[in-house]
């Protein structure tokens, strides 16, 4: 009796209580001083401030999916620092280059495959590629809840590599910002600041159910000149390569199913060039690479360590 009454005093800590008080309010804050007040940031802190309090095993599920809560918050706070402001938007140059590379000859006219797809797409495939749009987030989340459960280490370098990837994106699109084919199809080449999301071909899969849900998404976007790399294409690479090296067999013919759907998909609604498509490929392919090497090569292999222990004890 005695030792359990040990293990719940340290399980509420106070220092813990100070600590997750202080994350919480910290982050509260920041978020209104930088985007304005959402709902989805009480929603954020109960769900952590629950798990966390609420059983050891929930306490190591929260600060393991912590990874991904911290990816979030950094996309979410681009919106204060939109990368328009930072170097030139490219528009015409981008759509020229893709008509240039990947151009189609429809009817004596070189179109883009985006105008070519929108000329004609059909209902299936509408719906189609609007199921598999629908996949980037909760495969990869289905994906890391897996290893969580079933190897901690996996976990930890699946998550770890995610963020990595993501940073690297993020980096391009300050240093290359793009506008995506609905864009120009929308607005020309004319750039138009603050330009709102838009939910491109994928309104057809809204359309088709009677339901606003990739209007509800595409409202929320960061940044709508941030289209290079496509990081929607970069997210089954990763799933893909963890996939193989963790062997689960007949599972990767989903995982890269997914992951073929989810390019066709970006170019088929507009929402990203081929060259989006590659560059995210690139992006992947280094970021895994990279990461592996800092693994190998640096003390990021002693921190990585520490993480595993944490959620692993």
């Amino acid at each position: 009796m005695q030792q359990e009454a040990l293990l719940k005093n340290e399980f509420y800590h106070i220092r813990n209580i100070y600590l997750t008080v202080a994350i919480s309010v910290g982050y509260l804050l920041l978020s209104v001083l930088l985007v304005d007040f959402k709902t989805d940031q009480l929603v954020l802190i109960f769900l952590f401030n629950a798990l966390f309090y609420l059983s050891s095993g929930t306490r190591k599920f929260i600060l393991g999916f912590s990874i991904f809560i911290v990816y979030w918050i950094l996309f979410d706070y681009m919106k204060a620092f939109p990368n328009y402001l930072f170097n030139t938007v490219h528009i015409e140059d981008l759509y020229n280059l893709e008509k240039n590379t990947f151009g189609m000859n429809y009817h004596g006219l070189i179109l883009t495959p985006n105008e070519y797809w929108k000329i004609n797409s059909t209902s299936f495939l509408d719906v189609l590629t609007g199921f598999f749009y629908l996949m980037w987030v909760p495969v990869p989340l289905a994906f890391a809840t897996y290893l969580f459960f079933k190897n901690k280490k996996q976990f930890v370098w699946f998550s770890l590599t995610f963020v990595w990837v993501n940073l690297l994106g993020f980096v391009v699109y300050y240093a290359f910002p793009a506008a995506p084919p609905w864009y120009v199809q929308e607005h020309g080449f004319e750039f138009i600041a603050k330009t709102a999301g838009n939910t491109a071909g994928l309104a057809r899969f809204d359309h088709y159910f009677g339901i606003t849900l990739f209007h509800g998404i595409y409202s929320k976007g960061s940044n709508v000149f941030a289209a290079m790399p496509s990081l929607h294409s970069s997210y089954p690479v990763i799933v893909v390569y963890y996939g193989l090296k963790n062997r689960l067999g007949k599972i990767n013919i989903f995982f890269f199913t997914v992951m073929l759907g989810i390019w066709f998909s970006a170019v088929y609604t507009s929402h990203h060039y081929t060259l989006d498509v590659l560059a995210g490929v690139i992006c992947a392919l280094l970021g895994i690479i990279s990461f592996d090497y800092l693994m190998r090569y640096t003390k990021l292999k002693q921190l990585v360590a520490k993480m595993i222990v944490t959620i692993d004890r």
